[in-house]
C-alpha cells in the first residue's frame, strides 16, 4: 500500500503513524531541513521519539570508515543530526520491519498492502485466524475488512462460491490446509474514510542506549539490533481434523450474500 502523503512531511507534521510512510532519508532531510528553526533543540527529544517508533535508531560513537561501513552492510543509512546550537550526532538507522503479527499497531496497520499482511500472516500462523489474540485481530480489523471460511479442500473454490466471489472483489486470501480441509481468509483494505483513528499513547518504551552514555562502542564489536523474529515462537497448534463435520462449517459473513453463497455450497450433500 505505502501510501503517499498530500503534502510533504517535516518534522513538525511528523507522527508516530505518518512517520511510516518516510524512509530512512526522508529522516535525515527532514531534520535538515529544521535545523534552521529556533525550537528545534526544543524539541528534539519528542522528534527523535518518534522517528524510533518507525526506525531502530543507533548513535554512532565510533566514526571510522570501517565502522560506517558495517552498519551500512546491516542496511542502516547512516547521517548526521543536530540536536542543539552545540551537539550533532551521527545516526545509524534503519525502518523497523514488519515480520510477525506482533510487529502490527494501530499505527502502522493502515500503511501496509493486503498482500504484505497476508505474506505476515502466513508466516506466523499456526491452527488459522482464532489462533491470534482478540488484540492482534482488533488492530487488523481496523484496517482491513477480514472474512473466514472452513471447507473440504475440494469444495473450497466450488463455482460460484464465497471464494470466487471475494477473489473478483479484490480480496487477497490466504489458504491454510488443515488435513482435506482448509481454511480461507480474505483480507481487503477498508477505504480510508472507514478506517478509525486511534489516540497515540505518549508513553514510550524503554530506550536502548542514547546521548549521555559514557560508554564507546569497539568498532570490532558492534552491537546488534534486537532479533524480535525468533521462528521458533511460532504457533505450532496441531489441528484436530476428527473434530470438523459439516455441523463444524465455521465462516464470518460481511453480508447476506456471503451467508447465500455458502449455504449453497454445503447444503444437500451427505459426503461430508
Amino acid at each position: 500500500m505505502a501510501k503517499n502523503t498530500k503534502k510533504a512531511l517535516t518534522l513538525k507534521t511528523l507522527n508516530k503513524s505518518n512517520v511510516w510512510d518516510v524512509q530512512e532519508n526522508d529522516i535525515f532531510r527532514m531534520w535538515d531541513a529544521a535545523e534552521k528553526d529556533a525550537d528545534l533543540a526544543d524539541n528534539a527529544r519528542h522528534y527523535t521519539d518518534i522517528v524510533k517508533s518507525a526506525f531502530d535508531v543507533e548513535v554512532i560513537t565510533v566514526d571510522k570508515p570501517e565502522v560506517i561501513k558495517k552498519y551500512e552492510a546491516r542496511g542502516c543509512k547512516v547521517g548526521q543530526v543536530r540536536l542543539d546550537e552545540s551537539t550533532k550526532v551521527k545516526w545509524a538507522i534503519k525502518k523497523k520491519p514488519i515480520l510477525r503479527v506482533t510487529d502490527l499497531t494501530y499505527e502502522n496497520i493502515n500503511h501496509i498492502s493486503a498482500v504484505k499482511l497476508i505474506e505476515v500472516l502466513e508466516r506466523n500462523f499456526g491452527s488459522g485466524w482464532e489462533s491470534l489474540s482478540q488484540s492482534i485481530r482488533d488492530i487488523i480489523e481496523s484496517g482491513f475488512d477480514i472474512s473466514t471460511t472452513t471447507l473440504p479442500k475440494d469444495r473450497l473454490k466450488k463455482k460460484g462460491g464465497m471464494y470466487e466471489k471475494k477473489i473478483a472483489d479484490g480480496f487477497e486470501v490466504l489458504e491454510i490446509p488443515k488435513g482435506t480441509w482448509v481454511e480461507a481468509i480474505f483480507a481487503k483494505e477498508k477505504p480510508e474514510m472507514e478506517k478509525p483513528h486511534f489516540k497515540v499513547e505518549e508513553e514510550q518504551p524503554e530506550e536502548k542506549k542514547f546521548l549521555g552514555d559514557e560508554d564507546e562502542e569497539d568498532d570490532e564489536d558492534l552491537p546488534e539490533m534486537d532479533d524480535r523474529y525468533d521462528d521458533d515462537d511460532d504457533d505450532d497448534d496441531q489441528f484436530d481434523e476428527d473434530r470438523l463435520t459439516e455441523e463444524s462449517y465455521r465462516t464470518t459473513f460481511e453480508d447476506a450474500d456471503d451467508l447465500d453463497l455458502e449455504a449453497a455450497d454445503v447444503a444437500d450433500d451427505d459426503d461430508y
